[in-house]
C-alpha cells in the first residue's frame, strides 16, 4: 500500500477525534470562535517545535519561503479557519455525522467548478457522480419543519466543503514551493508557518469581535489543549500526504473520515441517524468515489 494512503488514513482518523473534542467544547462555555481558536492556539508551538526538531535531525538548512509559498500558505490557512468555523457552527444545527457529511460535497464542488469556470472536461461518469451527490444532499437536507435544501445547515456544510478544498490546494502548492527539501520536512515547515499565521489571525479576530473569549479559551486549557494536540497531529498527516500526492487524490481518499464519523456519532454522542439521512450520507460518499473514477475515465 502506498505511503500517502496510510498517512491519509491516519490523518482522517485523528481529524475525526479532533472534531469530536471540538463539539464537546461547546459544553464548556466557549463560542464557535473560541472552539475554533483552540484548534490553533496550542497547535502552533507544537508545530514550530516539530519543524525545528525535524530540520535538526535531518540536517536540513532552514528554508527561506518565497512570496509564492506565503501566498499558497496564507490563502490555504484562511480558508481552513473559515471552514473549521463553519463546521463547528454546524454541530449546533444538525447531528455530528450529518454535519460533517455536508462538508464532503467538497470533491463534487471542485469537479463542477472546473467544468463551469475553467472549461475542463468532465466525463459522463463524473457528471453522473455529481448528480448522485446532489440527490444525497437533498436527502440530508430534508427535515420536518426545516429549511430544506436552502437551510443554514446545508449552506454552512457546502460552503465549508468548498473552503476545505481551497485549503487543500493551497497547502499542496505551499509544500511544492519548498522543494528540494524532503517530503516530511516540507510538510512540517509548511504546517508550522500556517499554524502560526492562523493563531495570530484568530487571536486578533477574537480580541476585536468577542471580548473575553481569549480568556475563556485559556481558562479551559485542560480541555482545549487536546484539541490543539489532535489538530496539529492530524494536520501533520494531511500536509505530509499533500507533499506526497496530488491534493485531489488525498482529499478523495480522505472521505473515509465519514466512516469514522458515523462510529463516533453512534458510540460517543449516542446519536441515531434517520434512514433518509443514512441513505443521503451513502449517496454523497458514493458520488465522491464516482468523481474520482470519472476523472480517470
Amino acid at each position: 500500500m502506498n505511503l500517502w494512503v496510510l498517512v491519509t488514513l491516519g490523518a482522517a482518523l485523528v481529524q475525526t477525534l479532533r472534531f469530536m473534542l471540538q463539539k464537546q467544547l461547546k459544553g464548556v462555555g466557549l463560542s464557535t470562535g473560541g472552539a475554533t481558536f483552540s484548534r490553533f492556539l496550542f497547535g502552533a508551538p507544537l508545530a514550530a517545535l516539530a519543524a525545528a526538531v525535524t530540520l535538526s535531525v535531518l540536517g536540513e538548512a532552514p528554508p527561506l519561503p518565497g512570496a509564492r509559498f506565503w501566498a499558497f500558505a496564507l490563502v490555504g490557512g484562511a480558508a481552513q479557519v473559515a471552514a473549521t468555523f463553519l463546521t463547528v457552527a454546524l454541530f449546533s444545527l444538525r447531528n455530528f455525522a450529518v454535519g460533517v457529511a455536508f462538508t464532503k460535497t467538497e470533491t463534487v464542488q471542485v469537479a463542477a467548478f472546473s467544468a463551469l469556470v475553467l472549461g475542463e472536461a468532465v466525463s459522463p461518469l463524473g457528471w453522473l457522480a455529481i448528480g448522485v451527490g446532489f440527490v444525497g444532499v437533498l436527502a440530508l437536507s430534508h427535515r420536518p419543519g426545516g429549511g430544506g435544501l436552502f437551510s443554514r445547515a446545508v449552506l454552512y456544510g457546502v460552503l465549508a466543503g468548498g473552503l476545505f478544498g481551497i485549503s487543500a490546494i493551497g497547502y499542496r502548492g505551499a509544500t511544492q514551493e519548498l522543494l528540494p527539501l524532503g517530503f516530511f520536512a516540507r510538510a512540517i515547515v509548511t504546517l508550522a508557518c500556517v499554524t502560526f499565521a492562523q493563531s495570530v489571525g484568530m487571536a486578533a479576530y477574537l480580541r476585536l469581535r468577542e471580548p473575553g473569549e481569549l480568556r475563556r479559551v485559556a481558562l479551559a486549557w485542560r480541555r482545549t489543549v487536546w484539541v490543539g494536540v489532535t489538530g496539529v497531529v492530524g494536520s501533520a498527516g494531511w500536509f505530509t500526504a499533500f507533499a506526497l500526492q496530488n491534493a485531489a487524490y488525498v482529499r478523495a481518499f480522505g472521505q473515509v473520515e465519514i466512516v469514522f464519523t458515523l462510529i463516533v456519532s453512534a458510540l460517543v454522542f449516542h446519536e441515531r441517524l434517520r434512514a433518509r439521512e443514512g441513505i443521503g450520507i451513502a449517496l454523497v460518499v458514493a458520488s465522491l468515489v464516482g468523481v474520482v473514477l470519472g476523472g480517470q475515465a
